[in-house]
């Protein structure tokens, strides 16, 4: 009975899903016709399948065969450069170029990275390394963080070359290794500090945002990334001599720890608004309405609104949009039962609004627990420096919003600061303005990256593949500097 039960269960979960999916109107302005769709279909299932983990995978692999679709398209090997370090000779990426005819123009660079987040066969419903399309998803590691986007970037580049399309700006594709942090080589960066002829371009398009639906599939909002977080972890550390258990002293290394870790939960960072969240504030007040509504224009308006903010930010995801954060993520104390603790530690992994240094953020810190025996280190070098959040010029803006008004009409287009960390950092620190946006679409689980059953509406998938064709065709027929 429990066997037919769960079978009942996913049937009728396959059956919800299915109806959930297609609850959002496919977009009007979508091709009736597409002859490539298949072709797009099987380069993105054999980007998918293409193991890129840390783990065993090879990014290098992956950039080959992407190179090899680009080859076959009609692209010489000038313009096609598989990278690697001999250290690290699984993590490497490719960079292609699709050359414009104004040389004073300067290019437009689309980014994206090919390693994923590691996944159990036996903790997925499905072989996380096996594109299945199922109930209006495709379900895999990768299928949407970033391999759509990666498959998106190489299809643009087919496309282009098969209709004889002579841009006026150079357009730049990247794909790269080490965004998601599991290996000791980030593509993105070393590309920047050692070969920035290959990508160099007035701006930068990567993952970061995307389209917002509510719990009912109803589109909301598209959002463009402009600005990240920087992402840095601090080691908070106490020592002592130590002892014997049975002769516990007030000086405890564990218990100190643990005010310290007490201050800082009780601690918030100031709010802080850029043009990035002040776009995405006053652009979703008139969505939401009502008290959030009206929060969002009182906290543009002050952002020391006390009343304004405790009722926003009891939204994780607003919260953070808002300010600095740091919190505990690991834990560390003692060598014995019977000891009294020599040394006791934690992780705070902070999440550093746009603009805000790192040392800045250290010093708050050691403020914030006033102890001296507290120590507080910066866990690595971080691989670039804090990047200002690019401007969002009308250059940028007025294609976006111009194919997004074509696809989804009447869906406002609001800047977001993520909170989260791409390679568009990278980029941006190295002089290369780079903003998230895709076109894709995702309920509010985000398409589960980085967990369990990751996946991508198939209509996103096409509607997002449709706008960023449309989209870096415009860019690259502008003037450029």
């Amino acid at each position: 009975m429990k066997t037919l039960a769960r079978a009942l269960a996913g049937v009728a979960l396959l059956f919800a899903t299915a109806a959930f999916a297609q609850q959002t109107p496919p977009s009007a302005a979508m091709p009736k016709t597409d002859p490539g769709r298949e072709s797009f279909r099987a380069l993105y299932k054999e980007l998918v399948e293409t193991n890129t983990t840390a783990s065993v995978g090879s990014c290098t692999l992956a950039a080959e065969r992407m190179a090899a679709h680009l080859k076959a398209a009609g692209f010489p090997d000038s313009d096609l450069t598989i990278f690697s370090v001999p250290e690290y000779p699984k993590n490497g990426g490719l960079v292609a170029v699709l050359p414009g005819k104004d040389p004073k123009a300067k290019a437009v660079l689309m980014l994206a990275h090919l390693d994923v987040v590691e996944a159990k066969r036996e903790d997925w419903t499905r072989d996380p390394f096996t594109l299945v399309e199922e109930g209006g998803y495709f379900y895999a590691r990768g299928s949407s963080d970033d391999k759509a986007q990666a498959a998106i970037w190489v299809d643009n580049l087919v496309r282009y070359k098969t209709e004889g399309f002579k841009p006026r700006r150079t357009i730049k594709m990247a794909l790269t290794c080490g965004e998601e942090g599991g290996g000791p080589f980030n593509g993105a960066s070393w590309l920047v500090k050692n070969r920035k002829d290959l990508i160099d371009a007035e701006f930068a398009l990567n993952e970061g945002a995307g389209g917002q639906l509510d719990d009912h599939g109803k589109r909301m909002a598209h959002t463009i990334e402009a600005g990240e977080k920087t992402s840095q972890s601090f080691t908070l550390e106490v020592t002592n001599p130590g002892g014997h258990s049975s002769r516990p002293v007030p000086d405890n290394a564990i218990y100190r720890l643990a005010d310290a870790l007490e201050k800082i939960r009780a601690y918030e960072f100031p709010v802080m608004i850029n043009d990035a969240n002040r776009a995405y504030l006053s652009g979703m007040a008139k969505i939401e309405g009502g008290a959030r509504g009206q929060a969002m224009t009182a906290l543009v308006a002050n952002p020391k609104d006390a009343q304004a903010d405790a009722l926003l930010s009891k939204d994780p995801g607003l919260h953070t949009m808002l300010r600095t954060t740091c919190v505990a993520t690991m834990l560390s104390g003692g060598h014995a039962q019977n000891a009294l603790p020599q040394r006791a530690t934690a992780n705070i992994n902070c999440r550093i609004f746009p603009g805000v240094s790192r040392d800045e953020v250290r010093n708050k810190l050691m403020e914030v627990i006033g102890d001296p025996q507290v120590q507080v280190s910066q866990v690595r070098v971080a691989r670039e420096g804090e990047a200002p959040a690019p401007p969002l010029t009308p250059q940028v803006m007025g294609p976006i919003e111009k194919v997004s008004a074509e696809m989804w009409p009447g869906i406002p287009v609001i800047p977001i600061l993520q909170a989260g960390a791409t390679d568009g950092k990278a980029l941006t620190a190295g002089g290369i303005p780079t903003y998230g946006v895709s076109g894709l679409f995702f309920e509010p689980d985000l398409g589960r990256i980085h967990g369990l059953n990751e996946r991508i509406g198939v209509q996103s998938l096409y509607e997002g593949r449709e706008f960023l064709y449309r989209l870096v065709k415009l860019y690259a027929d502008q003037p450029g500097a």
